[in-house]
């Protein structure tokens, strides 16, 4: 058992270095976004992360009209 999870240290460490070394040689030296939301092929399709379409929904579904109320001039809203 103690091989394996020093294996797996191990080679975790081999690479997270050759990340770092792919990071300091290329020209803009950043990790890539691998996000949903940034990703152009998702976005012809109209794909979102989870968050953005849930967000979303929720705006579409939630309207909160005036309140008339009998008697004045003006209308008021309601807030919990």
């Amino acid at each position: 058992m103690l091989k394996v999870l020093l294996l797996s240290v191990v080679l975790v460490g081999i690479v997270f270095v050759l990340m770092a070394i792919r990071i300091l040689i290329q020209k803009n030296g950043k990790f890539p976004n691998l996000h949903i939301g940034s990703n152009k092929e998702m976005q012809k399709r109209g794909i979102a992360c989870a968050t953005t379409q849930d967000r979303q929904a929720q705006k579409d579904s939630i309207k909160i009209k005036p309140l008339h109320l009998e008697g004045e001039g003006e209308s008021q809203t309601l807030s919990c």
